[in-house]
Formats: structure tokens, sequence, C-alpha cells
């Protein structure tokens, strides 16, 4: 049988979703469906002084009206930390539990009614008295303090270094030095966040938007004091996420608390503009980089401080110094992490969070750094290309970033840069060229797959994992026919649902490196328990045989040493009157952790196009080369680096939340003023991986994907814009008024 790992497999969920098959949380048909609608504080920091809900309560279907004055007390259980997601620390909002306002847009009020319409009125005529106090709602950078101790042990840590940075830099012969500063950023996917809560006696099903169900679950456990076998969460589908689904919101306890008081099951779905305050958002970041490097332009001294803002209900913090600290070769280095509590909703990760944020000043910086030298951008990174992690003093379980740099440069035709800014043109258009580095850490984690063989020559493989876009349908899939032998419509992998199988969170890439590699160790795991049940068996070809003599080949079983034909698994299963045979197989990290340091790494280079009048940029054209272990399916891989692409041309063009330091809020809270990249912006995209097959890492030999795809982009874009206009553009994004400012 030809390989299926590998092939560009076309989605095998895509045509549930063209034709409307594909069920989302928001569209579960469940009986007396009733709909909730939130009212939102309209004050930055303060108190309700009262509410008036008559009028609402006397609207129109309304069957309920709950604030903090009748909402029941919840328990908000201590919950375990769970490194693979918490970049939170202290208390999450305590919702309608008193009547205090920490952030404008905090629920005050949660309205149910028959229908949507009806609720989203209701919510209207609820009014509300507030009693403001002082807030902070403008962003300073020496206002910064440490990260708490618990996210310094999850790995955001306030500072790290080695050697001696300031010395060093001291005695430098060629030094930059710069301020980089990157606006607040929203996830904006397709579908908004929605639950629906349905309580049937003490048991609870969830219907909700979420990256990791088994954590939903977990999360709704803690605040209402339940035990997590009384909860169910089923997410089958997500419409995009980036990071904002990996956390239970507030409005999800709502939906829980307002089904409980109306006795039915209620849908609670979040307005576009609420989306912009109701869930989290990347943070507001500025950093502050000093590179020195002697003549030859190997870096000797390099210090790195980052600030972002925070909320001051909860802390969440970044990884923002990781790539300062392993993506260039520098014996001397000092970074620092800091953070600047306001009153905000509290951000949350969005994709590559941290990482992209320090990759971008570090790029931007070292592009900087190559000016100052003379050196050709390129040349500079390849004299500084790290051969380990310097920092945790480790090889890398697998490096391909030259390999991308040399594929990359050139596709792209690096070659034909012009050093000089302003230096290639047509007309009044100015071109440039811009490249950077990308970095992503690749971990994985545990997680569990049970496969079961039928009758009818089928695989059914199921797992608690989600798929918010990146194709974990059709890739697990894959691995799952591989593995067993069969034909890829031979397999149906099912998942989304906290009564299948233990799997670990839907983000930070590591979906295929923990799960796939659970996958491959359940269709073991179920190839071997056929194979006792037939070597056990009184009659049939493999009866009474050894164990190592019986062995899955060619979609079934058969003898080790290649004599006979294969038997097809369903063909065992009738001649032993099985219905159907089912194991199930879990994979864990191991001591790869302890030997080695892995990452996904990344080549990026952009051509720009700006209009030198008007100061509007155009990117032509893109090509990222990526190292990213073995890939599973091109197709889809494509697709995440194209995405992510167009994700790092918004960053660096076009997406700023516009924050208002009155009244604490965004005011662009919509897709028509928060601009994100269109069809007509989007550039031709040319995605190429190096070969790689990181065995070392895992057993699968991938590595992430996802997020590195992002990182990068700007920088290389903003590098590029240098190169065509001589003007250094260091507060992103990059619009005309900054251009021709």
């Amino acid at each position: 049988m030809n390989a299926i790992i590998g092939q560009p497999v076309s989605r095998v969920d895509g045509p549930a979703k063209v034709t409307g098959h594909a069920t989302y949380a928001a569209e579960f048909s469940l009986p007396g469906l009733a709909y909730a609608a939130m009212v939102l504080a309209t004050i930055p920091r303060g108190h309700v002084r009262s509410i008036d809900r008559r009028a609402a309560e006397a609207a129109p279907g309304v069957l309920a009206v709950m604030t903090h004055e009748d909402a029941p007390r919840l328990p908000y259980k201590q919950i375990a930390q769970r490194p693979q997601v918490d970049a939170q620390s202290g208390e999450q909002l305590h919702v309608l539990q008193d009547d205090q306002v920490r952030f404008n847009g905090e629920p005050v009020a949660v309205v149910v009614a028959e229908t949507l319409e009806q609720a989203v009125h209701a919510a209207e005529l609820v009014r509300v008295e507030y009693a403001r106090s002082p807030a902070v709602t403008i962003f300073d950078a020496k206002q910064g303090r440490p990260p708490s101790e618990s996210n310094a042990k999850a790995g955001r840590v306030p500072e790290l270094g080695r050697g001696d940075a300031e010395g060093a830099m001291a005695g430098a012969p060629v030094r930059v030095e710069a301020r980089y500063v990157h606006p607040r950023e929203h996830h904006n996917a397709i579908e908004p966040h929605v639950t629906i809560a349905h309580w049937e006696g003490e048991n609870l099903t969830l219907y909700d938007k979420t990256q990791w169900v088994d954590n939903d679950r977990k999360e709704i456990a803690h605040v209402f004091g339940l035990e997590e076998g009384n909860i169910r969460v089923v997410s089958p589908f997500v419409g995009g996420a980036f990071g904002s689904a990996l956390r239970t919101w507030p409005h999800v306890t709502l939906a829980v608390m307002a089904a409980k008081r109306v006795g039915r099951p209620v849908r609670l779905e979040l307005t576009r503009r609420q989306l912009y305050m109701a869930v989290g958002f990347r943070p507001h970041s500025e950093q502050h980089l000093r590179l020195g490097a002697d003549k030859d332009g190997r870096l000797v001294a390099l210090q790195h401080d980052v600030v972002q803002q925070v909320g001051r209900y909860e802390e969440y913090a970044e990884t923002a110094l990781s790539p300062t600290s392993h993506l260039y070769q520098c014996d001397n280095l000092h970074a620092r992490y800091r953070l600047v509590e306001m009153d905000t909703n509290s951000p949350c990760p969005m994709r590559a969070p941290g990482v992209v944020t320090g990759v971008l000043g570090l790029e931007m910086a070292m592009d900087e750094l190559a000016v100052e030298l003379g050196m050709d951008p390129l040349e500079l990174r390849l004299r500084n290309y790290a051969e380990q992690d310097q920092q945790k003093g480790l090889p890398w379980s697998s490096k391909e970033l030259r390999a991308c740099y040399e594929t990359a440069a050139e596709r792209f035709g690096w070659a034909r840069r012009k050093p000089e800014p302003r230096s290639m043109r047509e007309g009044g258009t100015l071109t440039g060229y811009g490249m950077a580095t990308a970095i992503y850490h690749s971990d994985r984690s545990g997680g569990s797959a049970s496969v079961a063989l039928t009758g009818n020559g089928m695989a059914v493989v199921r797992s608690a994992a989600s798929d918010m876009g990146p194709g974990t349908y059709t890739s697990m899939t894959q691995v799952a026919a591989e593995t067993l032998g069969l034909p890829v419509d031979h397999v149906r992998f099912e998942l989304g649902d906290t009564n299948l199988p233990y799997a670990p969170v839907h983000g930070g890439s590591i979906t295929m490196a923990s799960l796939g590699n659970a996958v491959v160790a359940a269709c073991q795991a179920v190839q071997g328990k056929l194979a006792s049940l037939v070597r056990a068996a009184q009659q049939g070809p493999f009866a009474g045989l050894a164990e190592d003599a019986v062995v899955a080949r060619e979609g079934g079983l058969g003898r080790a040493d290649g004599t006979g034909p294969a038997v097809p698994y369903a063909e065992l299963l009738r001649q032993h009157n099985l219905g159907w045979v089912e194991a199930e197989g879990s994979a864990q990290p191991g001591e790869e952790t302890k030997k080695y340091s892995s990452a996904a790494f990344g080549a990026i280079f952009v051509e720009v196009r700006v209009d030198e009048l008007l100061g509007t940029v155009r990117v032509p054209r893109m090509v990222g080369a990526y190292d990213v272990g073995r890939v599973i399916n091109p197709k889809t891989a494509r697709s995440q680096c194209i995405g992510g692409m167009v994700g790092g041309l918004g960053m660096a063009l076009e997406e700023r939340a516009e924050w208002d330091a009155r009244f604490g809020k965004v005011m662009n809270a919509n897709l028509a003023e928060y601009l994100v990249p269109v069809n007509a912006d989007v550039p031709s995209l040319e995605a190429i991986f190096v070969p790689n097959d990181d065995r070392d890492f895992n057993p699968l030999g991938v590595k992430g994907l996802a997020e590195v795809a992002i990182c990068g982009v700007a920088p290389a874009i903003a590098n590029a814009v240098w190169h065509a206009t001589g003007r250094r553009i260091r507060e992103l994004p990059i619009t005309p008024e900054r251009l021709l400012g």
C-alpha cells in the first residue's frame, strides 16, 4: 500500500462543512431552548450603584433577569495549574458575585428570553447606575512589575541571562538601540464564542466553542463545585479561535447559571462587538533592544526588555523572552519581562503568544544592526547561527534553519536585492526586500485515543481533541490509515467530546506531536489485541502461533515470515464471530525533553511596494521556508503557513485596537473599523517545507507548525518597508500617516 502520511489528502471534514452538515456550538437544537443576552458594564472601574430591571422583566418573552443581587454564590474552588495552557495566575473573574466593576465590558446582568431578539431587546432595557473609581487606562511602561512566582515557574520568567551583557555592550565596536511598539490585537475568528448549557438533574452538558473540552469541564467543575464526571462538553467543530478558546470565559459560567435558573437549556452567543471585551486579546507591548556586535557582525551582547499590559484582576503573562534566549549565538545576554496593570479585560493567548512579540522586536533590531554594519541581513543571521540552545545548554533535536535560509532566499531571488534603501523603484513606486527568521518552541503533552476495528472493514478512531481549522480530522485520519494499512476512506476520526479518551489542549502547536503518537499507539494496540484473539482461537490461519509470528500488514494480519496472504481485519472478525475489536493507546513525553531542545524554524522573505506620494504599502509576494519536522499533509500544512502569513501581514500593516483611555474600551470593536487583511491585500504566498524527520523529539518525527507560520512575517515586512523607503517605522501597524509623517 502506498504511503498516506505525507500525501496532500483533502480535508475529510470538507464536505460536511461546505454542505452545512457540520454542527458548530450554536447550531445544536435542543427542545425548549431559550436564549440569553448579557448586560455589560460601561465604565472602566467602580461599582454598581443600582440596577433597574423592571422594564426588562416586563418585556415580551423574558424568562429571567439575573444580576449580582440574586445570582447564586459560586464556590470558585482552587484549580490545579495546567502548564500547557495556563498563563494566568490568581483567580479568574468571579462573574455576578459582587457589585464591583473591574473593566469596561464586565458582565453585570444576564437576560433570558424565549427568542434571541427578545433577550437582546430586554437587555437594552436594563438600567444600571455606576459609581466610578479612578481607573488605570493608559499604558505606562515605567509602571511595569515582574510576573508572579507561579508564572515564573511556568517559564514566563521576569529575567534571564548569561555572561556580562552590560560590560560586553560597553565594549562592543558596533551598537544599535531601538524601541518597538505593537498595539493590542484581537482574534476576530469567523465563529463568535457561544455556549449552550443544558442541565438534566445534576448532570450538565455544554455545547461550547472551545479548543480543549477537558479544560472546559475542569473549569466549570471548579467554578460550580461539581464533580467532573457530571459534566459533558461537546465541541465537534470550531470556526477559528487562534487561542481565544483555550480557556473558559465568563459567558460560559453565565450560560450555566441561566440554564439552572430557568430550568431549560440556554444559548448565550457573544456579539461581534462583545468579542472585544468579553474574551481576551494579544496585549499591547513595548520592547527596548540593544545589540552589540564586533566588526565582523558577530553578536557580543544582547539586551532585551519587554513590557506588556495585563488586567488588574488577573495576571496573564507570556514567553516573550524565549526567542531572544536561543535564536542567535551570543555569550552575553540579559532580558527582562514586565507587566503593566490596567483596568481592562484580561489578555489571553493569540497565535504564537509571546514568541511572535519577541521575534518582532529581535528581528527588526537585527535588521538595524545589519544596516549599521553595512552587511546583508541574511549574512548577519548566518554569522550568528546558534548550533545549540545556548540558554538551556542542550543540542537541538533537529534544526534545518540553514536550509530554510538557502531555500527561501533562492526561491525569492534575494540576490537581486540592492542594499541601499530607495534604490529599487518603478516610477513613483518604491520596491523593498526584507527578511526575518521564524522560531517557535516545539512541545508535546500526554494524550490518548481509542481505535475500533469493525466487521464492515472500517476503523473508528476517537479522542477528545479539537479542530479549529488546521485539519485535525484529516491528519489524524491519515496517521491511523497508514498505521492500520487501510485506505483513508475506511477510517473515521471522531473528536470534540469529553466522553472520548483524554486529549491535550489544541494549542501551542502540540496536537500532532502529542495526539498523533497516541493514535499510532492505539492503532498498534488494537492490532495486537486482534492478533492475540486470533492466535488464541481453536481454528483459523493464525491459531496457535507464537506472539511474534503474527504481524500487522496490508490492512490486516499476516505471518511474520511473509508466507501466505494477509487476512483483512474485517474477514478475521467475521471468522471469529466478532462485531468489532477495540483498544486504547496513549503517548507521553519522555526523556527527550532532558536531552534536547526542540523548535520549529523558518525563514521569511517579503517584497513590498510603497506608493511614494500616498504612503500605501502593498505586499505582492512572500516566500517562507519552514523546518517543521515530518509533514503529515502538505496541503493542510501549506494552508496553515499561508494563514500565518496573512495574520502577520495584518499585524504589520493593518491591525490595531483603537483604545479610548477616557472610557477604557476599544472603539473600533467591529470588522468595519478594525482592519484585517482581505483578498485584495493578500499577495502571492509560497510555503516550502525543507526535509526533516525529528524522531529524537517524538516517534512520528513531527514538530509544531501553526505558530511558527506567523512568527517573523511582521518584522520581515517592516524591514522591507525600510529598504523601500529609508524610513524605519518602529510602531506597528505601518500606516500611510506614519510613513508620510
